[in-house]
């Protein structure tokens, strides 16, 4: 799908539809959302257990289920993490919107004038992609506790399993972090961290498709993002 430029009446402002998210971008975002939420509540399960089951232990498998569907979110959420890294080269200029180059004297500017921008009181013009304030959160607080998040969560998911494929991939992290009691701690630190994002996160999709108007939430479903005259076309490389 393309640009779709509508014009509403006679001296107004030119409105405009276009692709901003493909396919495998809202899949990921589903998923990996998704996953997180699942990681987080069967992982609150498994360190805090508030339920206990009943009846004889030999039909009972309730800590083991919630391991299980808890080792199978990660399993997702690290598909999940492949799939968004292909994308990220293999799909349209907005698939790399957003990407903080922290060396260039130009992206700084761009992420000060955002702040400034969400500072007032009137909308401003509105990248069509992620900007360069919500580029570095996704970067750092998806991507870095995501990665943190996956290596710690196998390395101790290969302990399991001494010299297989997780303890000979993931194995060095249990070291690094210094055992295997603070890799679970730094896990865990992970995770609410995660956490504190996601309020952030839905606080400020909520701000900007209020004040913006341009179908932030729907585009995660269709793809679509809605433009008026002013706003910025571009890829977010910044320049």
């Amino acid at each position: 799908m393309g640009s779709y430029p509508l014009k509403l009446n006679a001296g107004t402002a030119r409105y405009g539809r276009v692709q901003v998210w493909e396919l495998p971008i809202r899949i990921t975002h589903w998923v990996t959302a998704a996953s997180v939420v699942t990681l987080f509540v069967t992982g609150f399960f498994i360190t805090y257990p508030v339920a206990t089951s009943t009846g004889e232990p030999f039909n009972q498998f309730l800590m083991g289920r919630f391991r299980q569907v808890h080792f199978a979110a990660g399993y997702a959420l690290l598909f999940s993490f492949l799939l968004r890294g292909y994308w990220f080269f293999a799909g349209n200029k907005y698939s790399r919107s957003g990407v903080p180059l922290v060396w260039r004297k130009s992206w700084w500017k761009a992420l000060y004038g955002q702040i400034v921008e969400y500072m007032q009181k009137v909308r401003g013009p509105v990248t069509l992609g992620h900007n360069s304030l919500a580029g570095a959160s996704y970067f750092l607080l998806v991507g870095g506790l995501g990665l943190a998040q996956i290596a710690t969560g196998f390395a101790l998911y290969g302990e399991t399993n001494p010299g297989g494929f997780w303890d000979t991939t993931f194995g060095w992290v249990i070291p690094l972090m210094g055992g295997p009691f603070r890799t679970h701690m730094w896990h865990h630190f992970f995770a609410w961290g995660f956490l504190i994002f996601v309020i952030l996160h839905l606080y400020i999709i909520l701000f900007d498709s209020v004040r913006y108007k341009d179908g932030l939430i729907s585009s995660m479903f269709s793809g679509d993002k809605f433009y008026e005259d002013g706003d910025i076309d571009n890829d977010d490389w910044v320049s």
